[in-house]
This record gives structure tokens, C-alpha cells and sequence, in this order.
């Protein structure tokens, strides 16, 4: 693939040479979801006006005066619908723009969520990052900013980094278009499961807690035979977890 996309404007539609087609707004009759990740300030608008050709075409979600983006593209003959998620720090609930995230990563069942990080300031990101790997199977780490990392001598070695998190790492510089065909091949990859990701999870659990966390898992699956994530669920329950106690019982978890 060619290293750089071209430009398009803010609504039009077009194939380049890459095999892209930025759909902007138009939305309807996609194949896949994409939920798009961040924490804030990591040039995650930046990586959704790349592949959809917006300048942000933003909108509420139902309920909540959290702000939100959705677009989409056509990759292979495929058609992706990207929702770009609230910038947030944790997915622990604690605010609006928490909760929004979180729920639609959980509920939406998104086919890939696409995290992206400041690859200046990995460390603090991964948080966020480990968080989201509790909740699903498919993801892709996107490395932004890469170009100021360069600048500030950093190095990163993807290979290592994709190996512990278990799933793949793509580098870009979303700002210039740098590793923007990257990214949409391996989201490619991941949805039609040429690519299967074996995210990282939480291991060394205390046995009590572990103990807790089995039999209660257990007995959602048993109440719920089709809900998702029913060990993050498990965790979240023991933690008193107002928002998934009130899911359950409304069943929106289903």
C-alpha cells in the first residue's frame, strides 16, 4: 500500500489508490463496527476524519449530553460504520463520558475497537488500554503521534508490544496520513479473523477473589446464556458497580 492517503474533501465520497473509499456520513447498510477509542488529546479525531473524510459530523448519545461521531468507509468491497468514542482515562463508569464508552464497547459489540494511544505517553495510556482488553476480543493498538515521538527520540518496539497485549499494533502519524493504510488493512484482518487477537487479561487474582469471581460468572451464564464478557461483568459486580447492577436487571445486557 501506498505510505500516505489523499485528501478529500468534507463530504465527498471516492476510491484511491489504496482501495479506501471515505463514505463520510453515509452510514447505512455496513458490514462492520468499528468503535474507536482514546484517551483524550491521543489525535483519535484526527484518525477518524482520515478514514471517513469528515471534519467531524458529531451528534449525542440518546440519553446523555456526551457528545459523539459517527462516519464511515468502504475497504474491499466491505463497508465499516466508525463511531468515535468519548475521550476518557478509565471505563470505570465514574462520568458520562465513561459510561457512554464503555457501555457501547460492552453493549454494541462493536467487531473491532480500534485503541488509540499517544505514543509519547504510552505508559499512562495502557490503562486505559488493559481496561478495554477485559471487555473485548477484538482490538488493534494504533500508535499516534509517532512523528513527535520520533522528534523526541522514542522508540517503541511493536513487535514486543503487540506479543504482551496480544493483539496487533500499528504506528501512525494520523496528522500526515502515515500508517492510516496500515490501519485499515489490519482492521480488515482482524474483523474477517484473517488475524485473531489473544488479548492480555487480568491473571494474578487473589484465590478469594477468584473463587468469588468464578461461581458468580457461573451463575450470570446461567441467568444469561448469551451475554458478553460475563467474567468483566463478575468483576464489576463485586466492585458494587451501580450501572451494571441496574444493566442486569434491565436486561440491556443481553
Amino acid at each position: 500500500m501506498d505510505a500516505k492517503l489523499k485528501s478529500t474533501c468534507e463530504t465527498c465520497a471516492h476510491f484511491n489508490a489504496d482501495g479506501l473509499k471515505k463514505l463520510g456520513i453515509r452510514t447505512d447498510n455496513f458490514d462492520f463496527v468499528v468503535a474507536l477509542a482514546g484517551n483524550p488529546n491521543t489525535g483519535k479525531s484526527t484518525v477518524f476524519n482520515a478514514l471517513t473524510g469528515l471534519r467531524q459530523h458529531t451528534g449525542n448519545w440518546p440519553g446523555k449530553t456526551v457528545t459523539r461521531a459517527e462516519g464511515g468507509f468502504e475497504y474491499n468491497n466491505q463497508k465499516y460504520k466508525l463511531v468515535d468514542l468519548p475521550g476518557t482515562y478509565s471505563l470505570l463508569s465514574t462520568s458520562e463520558d465513561e459510561e457512554a464508552a464503555r457501555d457501547f464497547i460492552l453493549f454494541g459489540k462493536p467487531n473491532v475497537t480500534v485503541i488509540v494511544v499517544d505514543a509519547n505517553r504510552l505508559e499512562r495510556n495502557l490503562n486505559l488500554v488493559l481496561q478495554i482488553l477485559e471487555i473485548t476480543d477484538k482490538a488493534v493498538l494504533c500508535l499516534n503521534l509517532m512523528d513527535e515521538a520520533k522528534r523526541n527520540n522514542i522508540s517503541i518496539d511493536q513487535r514486543t508490544l503487540s506479543r504482551d497485549l496480544g493483539i496487533p499494533v500499528v504506528a501512525a502519524s494520523a496528522r500526515y496520513n502515515e500508517g492510516i493504510p496500515e490501519l485499515i488493512h489490519t482492521i480488515s484482518e482482524v474483523v474477517n479473523g484473517t488475524i485473531i487477537c489473544k488479548p492480555h487479561r487480568i491473571k494474578n487474582v487473589p484465590e478469594n477473589i477468584e473463587v468469588a469471581v468464578k461461581k458468580l460468572t457461573t451463575e450470570i451464564e446461567k441467568e444469561f446464556p448469551n451475554i458478553p464478557n460475563s467474567r468483566w461483568i463478575a468483576f464489576r459486580l463485586l466492585e458494587g458497580d451501580a450501572q451494571i447492577i441496574k444493566a442486569l436487571k434491565q436486561g440491556e445486557l443481553v
